[in-house]
């Protein structure tokens, strides 16, 4: 079988991939979309789109009547160790919704692959297995044997939307396995009706707490996502606890009134999966290969968000291919550094130094939800939790947050993962004159 021939392969159709395709497609970029599954398809997720996300798909005409069917939620609760609870406000920014979309996966992917082939995207089923490679540069991927189309896709630039334990990421030299920081999250659905969204920080042993958190989410149908995600840093074989705790944590929920009764785990489906956060450990881009979302370690350190990264990511790693094809790699780079470092690098070293401090867990948890301080805290709590000091609105919630921000900076600045950071991610300069190359 002939190799087939692409401006731009993209490997992995979640939303990062989904994303990157409809941008390329649109600008009349010959696109590939492959995927080694057969969609719709489910994945382990809390099922939260956030801000940030929303705003995205307001932006490419995918919100509203016209996008993924589901159910917008607004404020959040925190319950901390001691059961005392903070609701976290949600409000509009500048340049994003004060609102969130609880959808599922099956139902959201499913919706922008959709969109992304509707645009002109060509979809491809099979596994990315062997890279194939013009000269330093990797060309393209040999599809795995009996699995989907087979055969050779080659393209000009190779995206790599493919998850956290991505291939295309490690074929490009682009992972360094002991600076990672993975985490572990396990998910399922219960019969139950949410009022709000909550997140609870969890001491199964009284100042020993969970190195994660846990969460039940409102769905549409009266469905609700209950979880728990575990912080491992480079200790893979630690995400295992996730899975072993769910049930103490459906126990713990009921005995919080989050819960009717705690169900029985044996005739739950739960599905698990592997997160790679705070961008560290990973690098964006190198030559004509781009990484975008869990593939870059585009996941929130402090709470697991990756929808919205995602979406941002694979829509900056398309302008980047569309506007600058001889520098890509770099100017991606430039905009996610733009865009997250400056959270990233500071809720990146803040994990890496309390996950594995169970004390020191239960200590900020018990802080940030104590009488008085947590609910004066909480605006400005939510403002940073979730990334979204840039386009803020004016207030003190703003003020708090950006107070964060300053001295989360100075006390992460000494930190092992903030010099990577450093020398991850040079200070942009000027960029020269693109050659033309005659792709995209």
């Amino acid at each position: 079988m002939s190799p087939r021939r692409f401006d731009v392969l993209v490997v992995g159709a979640g939303p990062a991939g989904s994303i990157a395709a409809l941008v390329l497609a649109r600008a009349g970029a010959r696109v590939a979309l492959l995927d080694k599954a057969r969609f719709p398809r489910d994945k382990a997720c809390g099922d939260l789109v956030g801000p940030r996300g929303l705003q995205v798909l307001a932006d490419l005409g995918l919100a509203g009547p016209a996008g993924p069917a589901g159910l917008y939620v607004g404020d959040m609760a925190v319950v901390g160790p001691t059961g005392r609870r903070v609701l976290l406000p949600c409000f509009d920014g500048h340049s994003y919704p004060g609102r969130a979309l609880s959808v599922t996966r099956t139902v959201f992917d499913d919706a922008l692959r959709v969109a992304a082939l509707e645009a002109g995207a060509v979809a491809c089923e099979g596994r990315a297995d062997r890279p194939l490679w013009s000269g330093a540069d990797i060309d393209g991927f040999a599809l795995g044997a009996g699995e989907g189309d087979g055969g050779e896709v080659r393209a000009d630039f190779v995206i790599g939307a493919d998850g956290a334990t991505s291939r295309v990421a490690h074929s490009a030299g682009l992972v360094e396995g002991p600076k990672v920081l993975w985490g572990f999250a396990v998910r399922t659905y219960l019969e139950q009706d949410v009022a709000l969204p909550a997140i609870t920080l969890w001491e199964p042993v009284r100042w020993r707490a969970f190195p994660g958190y846990g969460w039940i989410f409102p769905g549409p149908g009266g469905i609700a996502n209950v979880g728990v995600g575990i912080g491992t840093r480079s200790d893979r074989q630690a995400g295992a606890r996730a899975v072993r705790e769910l049930p103490d944590y459906f126990v713990h929920l009921a005995e919080l009134g989050l819960l009717e009764r705690p169900p029985d785990v044996r005739a739950l489906r739960r599905l698990g999966g592997w997160l790679k956060m705070g961008m560290v450990g990973t690098r964006p881009g190198a030559g004509r290969v781009l990484l975008v979302g869990d593939a870059a370690g585009l996941v929130n350190p402090l709470q697991g968000e990756g929808i919205a990264q995602a979406m941002t990511s694979g829509r900056a790693a398309a302008e980047a291919v569309l506007g600058s094809p001889g520098t890509a790699a770099v100017r991606y780079r430039d905009e996610l550094a733009r865009a997250h470092l400056p959270y990233q690098r500071i809720t990146a070293a803040g994990h890496a130094a309390l996950v594995s401090r169970p004390w020191a867990v239960a200590a900020v948890g018990r802080l940030l939800t104590a009488p008085r301080l947590g609910d004066a805290l909480a605006g400005g709590w939510g403002i940073f939790w979730n990334e979204l000091l840039d386009g803020a609105a004016p207030g003190r919630a703003r003020k708090v947050a950006r107070a964060s921000t300053w001295f989360g900076r100075a006390a992460t600045a000494p930190s092992h993962v903030s010099r990577w950071f450093t020398a991850a991610y040079p200070a942009p300069g000027p960029v020269g004159p693109v050659a033309p190359t005659g792709r995209c």
